[in-house]
């Protein structure tokens, strides 16, 4: 017969000898971690723990050695191909974690594993419960990050979808069950002692009332051990670490309300607190769960993308289709995307066509026709028509799973504001704290009796964790908000700086304009047939990204090119029968354009000598005239490496008065630094291709579009359908982000200043405390979910 541990409930190696009394009975244990805590319950005198306990415990935590012998796993290079980011010796994960109850819980995590030596940046979502973490592969592995937080008293483990929302629902039910438990007992002591406060059994002797005070010890006792498990097991991890949290306060007030009911039951002297305990943790349960609920909707609005993740591909082998697991798929192999589906990876369309629904990714619900040669992306919808597909990105790499990664980086820096709010709840609990130490002392001169009460009333009432809810919970809205309109926020203190802003910078091509380039004129410079000079720039053109090149396209190519390269910012260069030729703008040629090909706009060289011109035209974008209409209150450039009739013609048509031409990234880098020396808060849009150094050195960037470099971009906010006009919507979201922030720091300290007073003097009781607490953590979430409209 198999033997089970009586703490965790896992089965009993043959030959254990791990055995203690409980509940006046030998006990058998797994380990000798599980028999530690099962001595230490005992000692205690908390068996009873026990004889209520609904379910086994956790198994208890081995020695660090057994622990990180099992998470060495996590070191194997199959799971960290599956899970982590790399770029060089810097890796990125994202780590789900249980346990998490509030602010302090992510505050803490973060301080605690910023002290690892290689630890880069770690950002912990508290709505989301979930972790991004970044180090220094050379310096630490991910099983040491895991065992370090497996050692503050939270569980990790790399994110995944359905693991993450498994995590959820079983955090859900731990609740229920702890607030049913409370609800249950608090019931049926609050029955017992309503009798004794008001006789309604008529008159009860002292020895009846002794009676009704044990029952009440033996229904209290479950409540405390299991239904206020959380307070406690926070505290411990604050205290752990050298630092308190909400949770300290909460619990010691628990405890003292306890112990001095405890102390008179068996003195049969003083008063009794069994129903206003059970009722502090009920009521403090309900506010929890509350909480836990409001979160978890903004953050599943915030993460909508994992609902979309493709699981499931019909692969085309063989002309034979057969399901295969999304995630399987791999380079080159064709997918075949019926009507209806998702689509469940990214690739290019190599037959048929179809109407393709892209709201999750731009925001917008008007059907995108696709066809042969076009793109489309992993998670949208095939409305209309049958296609084939071509994978050119595994699902790792995809569009939809980067955007789901920026997602959760997007509040890894916070705004300074949040800032001030974690460091001043930090220091307003141990305020809390001497201030409740105060209270019982003076009270203990006025009414002794009520010192114990008033101080109880003092640790509930100001505790501040509408204050730590104040900041995360409106950034989580605000960056689900920006999603919903397909926008991409990247870093959520760009937030902040956004409604400072006063000086904007656009780039030209693919930015103000659309970036779609169509060849208006050639101008020859030499005695040779136009033909042959696009044919030259043609095939060149071939093995170039840049938007310029879809003007060459439908140009016959006949000429093999070795040697290619690109300058990024000047243009291309390669060799065609033995000849270097170059081609870009007039900072990329060696030698004055001669004037006739100064209407031109990009140019080809050979052998030190300009060959000859080529126009290009290109489109202003819709939103332009829009957005630009709402800057005319902020000083405008335009920065363009493009000739100066090309960026003159464009700033008059848009009546931008500052504008520079013909500079390179490095020049455009320049004007940005002066700007912010001279003290603007300085706005860049770009388009992304060559503008990375200028995007990362303005205080906010903006770029248009979803690349294959989306991952690296270096800008703030990602326009995800290449509409200008959804700046404005940035602006906006972030001028109520920052309002939304200010009422809720606002509330929470006014909330703390207005109660403390009245928990000191006494008018405040410790049931008017519970409720206010709780009254004031849900306003704030509720406030900060406002932002979702």
């Amino acid at each position: 017969m198999e033997i089970k541990c009586f703490h965790c409930g896992l089965a009993v190696p043959a030959g254990s000898h791990y055995q203690t009394k409980v509940l006046n009975k030998p006990q058998h244990f797994c380990c000798p971690g599980c028999l530690a805590v099962a001595e230490s319950i005992v000692e205690n005198g908390l068996e009873d723990y026990y004889h209520y306990r609904s379910e086994f415990a956790e198994k208890a935590s081995e020695n660090d050695e057994d622990l990180l012998e099992k998470l060495s796993v996590f070191d194997d290079d199959l799971i960290l191909s599956e899970f982590v980011g790399k770029n060089n010796s810097t890796h990125e994960i994202q780590l789900t974690i249980s346990g998490i109850n509030c602010a302090a819980c992510g505050w803490l995590i973060e301080k605690q594993l910023s002290k690892l030596k290689g630890i880069m940046q770690v950002a912990v979502n508290v709505s989301a419960r979930r972790a991004t973490v970044s180090w220094d592969s050379d310096l630490l592995q991910l099983s040491a990050i895991l065992k370090h937080i497996e050692n503050i008293g939270y569980h990790a483990k790399p994110f995944q979808p359905e693991q993450h929302e498994a995590s959820y629902k079983q955090e859900n039910q731990a609740f229920l069950k702890k607030l049913g438990l409370a609800g249950l007992m608090t019931m049926q002591v609050m029955m017992l002692n309503i009798g004794v406060f008001f006789d309604l059994f008529g008159h009860i002797d002292e020895q009846t009332k002794q009676y009704f005070n044990w029952v009440s010890l033996l229904l209290t006792t479950p409540v405390l051990l299991y239904s206020a498990s959380g307070f406690y097991s926070g505290a411990l991890r604050a205290l752990k670490a050298k630092s308190v949290n909400m949770d300290v306060p909460v619990s010691l007030a628990l405890s003292l309300t306890y112990l001095s009911s405890v102390l008179a039951t068996f003195q049969n002297t003083g008063q009794t607190y069994f129903e206003s305990l059970s009722m502090f943790v009920f009521l403090l349960l309900i506010s929890r769960y509350l909480e836990h609920g409001a979160r978890y909707k903004a953050s599943q609005l915030s993460a909508n993308m994992l609902e979309y993740m493709p699981t499931m591909a019909n692969l085309v082998e063989n002309k034979q289709v057969h399901p295969v697991l999304a995630k399987s798929l791999k380079l080159e192999q064709l997918v075949l995307v019926k009507a209806g589906d998702l689509v469940p990876i990214d690739g290019t369309i190599v037959e048929g066509q179809g109407q393709l629904d892209e709201a999750l990714l731009t925001g917008e619900f008007e059907l995108v026709s696709k066809t042969k040669g076009e793109k489309v992306y992993a998670g949208t919808v095939n409305q209309l028509g049958t296609l084939t597909i071509k994978v050119t990105s595994t699902l790792k790499h995809s569009v939809l799973n980067q955007i789901n990664q920026l997602q959760s980086q997007a509040l890894a820096n916070k705004p300074k504001i949040a800032g001030i709010a974690d460091r001043f709840s930090q220091y307003f609990v141990a305020v809390v704290l001497l201030t409740s130490a105060i209270t019982y002392l003076v009270w203990h001169q006025i009414s002794p009796e009520e010192a114990l009460w008033h101080m109880i009333a003092v640790l509930i009432a100001t505790c501040p964790c509408a204050l730590g809810l104040a900041t995360p919970s409106a950034l989580s809205c605000a960056v689900a908000h920006l999603n919903g309109k397909g926008i991409l926020l990247k870093r959520a203190d760009a937030l902040e700086q956004i409604s400072n802003v006063d000086w904007v910078a656009f780039d030209k091509t693919g930015t103000l304009t659309e970036g779609k380039f169509s060849l208006s004129q050639c101008v020859n410079n030499i005695d040779k047939r136009d033909e042959h000079w696009l044919q030259v720039a043609a095939c060149l053109e071939q093995y170039s990204e840049h938007p310029i090149a879809k003007a060459f396209e439908d140009i016959q190519c006949p000429y093999p090119v070795v040697n290619f390269s690109t300058v990024i910012g000047k243009g291309i260069q390669g060799t065609i029968n033995n000849i270097q030729y170059k081609l870009g703008s007039e900072l990329y040629m060696e030698q004055e354009i001669p004037k006739p090909l100064q209407i031109c706009n990009v140019f080809l060289q050979a052998n030190n000598r300009v060959l000859c011109g080529f126009a290009l035209a290109d489109k202003i974008r819709p939103s332009t005239t829009a957005i630009l209409e709402t800057f005319k209150d902020k000083k405008v450039t335009l920065i363009s490496g493009d000739a100066e009739p090309m960026v003159y013609a464009i700033a008059k048509q848009l009546h931008i008065p500052n504008w520079l031409s013909k500079h390179t990234p490095e020049q455009k880098l320049g004007v940005i630094k002066k700007a912010q020396k001279d003290g603007y808060t300085v706005l860049m849009v770009g388009d992304g291709i060559n503008d990375a150094p200028v995007l990362a050195q303005a205080n906010v960037s903006v770029t248009l579009g979803v690349s294959s470099d989306l991952a690296k971009s270096s800008a703030d906010v990602v326009l995800l359908d290449n509409s200008l006009d959804k700046i404005n919507v940035v602006f906006n979201i972030a001028k109520r982000c920052k309002n939304k922030i200010k009422q809720n720091i606002g509330w929470a300290i006014g909330y703390n200043i207005l109660v403390l007073p009245l928990a000191v003097s006494g008018v405040l009781t410790p049931w008017m405390a519970v409720i206010g607490m709780s009254l004031s953590s849900l306003i704030v979430v509720i406030n900060s979910i406002r932002l979702l409209k």
